[in-house]
């Protein structure tokens, strides 16, 4: 168990508690103790019954049983492996600016699912948070289902290409990426690429709670200085700092 403690200590702070809910909230519902009824998304009950809850329990609930049970698991993965690499990436040492990156993805995905009715979230933000990876780390090569490798850039489109193949819903998915992407637009690309104005700030509310910590690896409102690519040699040689594993291909989306 202190095994176990440790781990999750060492869990970068945002990511910790997002992890931690997206576990308690869906074992809530599987117990009993609350009705999933109250913890997904209805825009009736929301708008005329003031149940304000739920655009936050609808992100971190999925329900859990045996033809979903994996699928939660893998979705518990992608939160972990990415939320935790942009918090201690490009986001180390600035918490408000990774939970400002977090509120506006989150805001943009409860209007869309207001909007089209939709009553779990929670694989559209993850989904968003690592679409914002795949754009900052684009050179990194991963690798999918039988040993095929791309550059970073690529992986969501991949897994919703994937989707969609395999005969699952590519809904979620493809939310998840245009909000990813509107947020990478607006504060990294327009600003930086473009010459264009910030639309995007941290409010200084945020600050006051979750200061900037010393030691960060980059400025706010600024992508990780990008290196020039290094050749790629032949035969998978001591380039294993530039690949990550993904692993298999997963069905994302289903409800």
């Amino acid at each position: 168990m202190s095994d176990i403690g440790d781990w999750f200590k060492s869990i970068p702070f945002v990511t910790r508690y997002w992890f931690a809910g997206s576990i308690l909230v869906p074992l809530i519902g599987k117990l009993g103790l609350i009705s999933p009824m109250y913890l997904v998304l209805w825009p009736e009950n929301f708008f005329h019954k003031f149940q304000i809850w739920r655009p936050i329990t609808s992100t971190l609930y999925f329900p859990v049983g045996p033809g979903t049970g994996f699928l939660y698991l893998v979705n518990l993965y992608f939160l972990y492996q990415y939320s935790s690499r942009l918090e201690t990436g490009a986001f180390d040492g600035r918490p408000a600016d990774y939970v400002f990156m977090l509120l506006f993805n989150w805001l943009c995905i409860v209007i869309t699912g207001l909007m089209m009715d939709m009553q779990l979230l929670m694989i559209p933000l993850i989904m968003s948070v690592l679409y914002v990876w795949a754009q900052l780390n684009r050179e990194t090569v991963v690798s999918f289902w039988f040993g095929t490798r791309f550059k970073a850039c690529y992986l969501p489109w991949v897994i919703l290409g994937f989707n969609y193949i395999i005969g699952g819903s590519v809904v979620n998915e493809l939310i998840g990426n245009l909000v990813g992407h509107l947020y990478f637009f607006l504060m990294f690309k327009y600003p930086m690429d473009l010459g264009g104005r910030s639309f995007l700030s941290t409010p200084e509310l945020l600050y006051r709670f979750l200061p900037n910590r010393r030691g960060g690896v980059s400025g706010f409102g600024a992508p990780p200085s990008r290196r020039p690519a290094a050749p790629e040699a032949g035969g998978g040689g001591g380039g294993g700092r530039g690949r990550h594993a993904w692993g298999a291909g997963f069905r994302l989306g289903d409800d």
